[in-house]
């Protein structure tokens, strides 16, 4: 392709967010747009062309799924949202069956994929089988948001901006999530070292991010601006191969003792996808938990079968 082509399947409430978002953002020049719902997908890509003035040059439309093969990167934004008081793995059953067609559709496909829907681990793990595509080209968004909000909950309590916080969540976007407080760092100094910190606020914190998806599904019924910034933020380390280091999902091969099992770690980020995984340094109780997540998660998918 001449240009960098962004498509989402799904103009949900999710695809929608990570559109505007994806716009704003000024990294792609196409923005392709599919849905079951062919006349949304429709409504969808004209309001958002009627902005056209008001961010970076792209052309948007809605397209056929089978077009999809053809862009750069495929957004995976389809399925049912949680509804209130269901866990991220309560959807597994509703949204594998997607993840597996799309999965099928894409087989051969030449770019990157990246699953939003949830629960994103095991889905991201489904499609990457059922797509045959290399591990590191089908990511999930994963933990990066639960570090994000953990962050925007940790700068509210010291008084400072989220983003000089360097805090990671690993493991499962969901309820076995791993804050890894013991190399959290503010200003290059320990978190735990800071006067003003005490380690007995960590696990309320932690409950804190892990209720917040639950918190906004109960009063709006979805979660959809906090994760089209995050997605949109793959996208540019995907687009203008970045080799960022961000917490994202994919299935993986040998780091931390894990293999086959979908789920967050430290990884590189470039034009080619997840390129290398990090394994990050862990206290005892977190390589634990770590172990514990993916126990999690393998359960998870073998429920499928």
């Amino acid at each position: 392709m001449d240009k960098e082509t962004v498509g989402i399947i799904g103009t949900g409430w999710v695809g929608t967010s990570v559109a505007i978002s994806t716009l704003h953002a000024g990294i792609a020049q196409r923005l392709w747009l599919h849905d079951l719902r062919a006349e949304v997908a429709e409504g969808e890509a004209m309001d958002l062309a009627h902005g056209a003035a008001f961010y970076p040059a792209c052309e948007v439309a809605a397209v056929p799924l089978a077009q999809m093969r053809e862009a750069d990167v495929v957004v995976v934004a389809a399925g049912r949202n949680g509804r209130p008081g269901e866990s991220r793995l309560d959807l597994l059953r509703d949204n594998a069956r997607m993840a597996t067609e799309v999965g099928q559709m894409l087989r051969g496909f030449g770019g990157v994929v990246v699953m939003v829907s949830n629960p994103v681990d095991v889905l991201t793990r489904v499609l990457q089988a059922a797509s045959g595509l290399p591990p590191e080209r089908v990511i999930g968004t994963g933990t990066l948001l639960d570090t994000a909000r953990l962050r925007q909950i940790v700068g509210r309590q010291l008084r400072v901006a989220p983003g000089s916080l360097h805090i990671q969540v690993l493991g499962e976007h969901g309820d076995s999530s791993v804050p890894v407080w013991s190399g959290a760092r503010l200003g290059g100094r320990p978190l735990r070292a800071l006067a003003q910190w005490d380690a007995a606020f960590e696990p309320a914190l932690a409950q804190q991010m892990r209720r917040a998806a639950y918190e906004v599904i109960q009063r709006k019924g979805a979660t959809n601006h906090a994760i089209g910034l995050v997605t949109t933020r793959v996208l540019r380390a995907l687009l203008l191969d970045e080799r960022s280091i961000l917490a994202v999902s994919r299935v993986q091969t040998g780091a931390c003792g894990l293999q086959g099992v979908a789920l967050s770690l430290p990884s590189l980020i470039g034009a080619g996808g997840a390129l290398e995984v990090l394994e990050p340094e862990m206290d005892e109780l977190e390589r634990a938990a770590l172990a514990a997540s993916a126990a999690v998660l393998e359960r998870a998918h073998a429920s499928l079968s």
